[in-house]
């Protein structure tokens, strides 16, 4: 499972992997640099979904849900099955 901390860990690595600041993540997102910093850190525990869904955007991710033990989801099925017809 999946752990808050992992989760801010990916928010950091996704930043870090679009080399952007955290200043620079904020601004593309809309929201104040503590917020980043702040969700980075887990400095208070908590993570707004909200919040994270605009920064993993910014940062040029999305976040998606997939079953637990399942590697692929439906889109993966489906861009597999385009690129298979091209």
């Amino acid at each position: 499972m999946t752990s808050l901390c992992d989760v801010s860990e990916m928010l950091k690595q996704a930043r870090s992997d679009a080399n952007l600041s955290q200043a620079a993540l904020a601004s593309r997102a809309g929201v104040s640099r503590s917020t980043v910093a702040r969700m980075e850190t887990l400095a208070k525990g908590d993570m707004s979904v909200l919040a994270l869904v605009r920064l993993l955007e910014a940062a040029g991710y999305g976040l998606k849900l997939v079953k637990t033990g399942h590697e692929r989801t439906v889109e993966d099925i489906l861009n597999e099955q385009l690129c298979a017809r091209d």
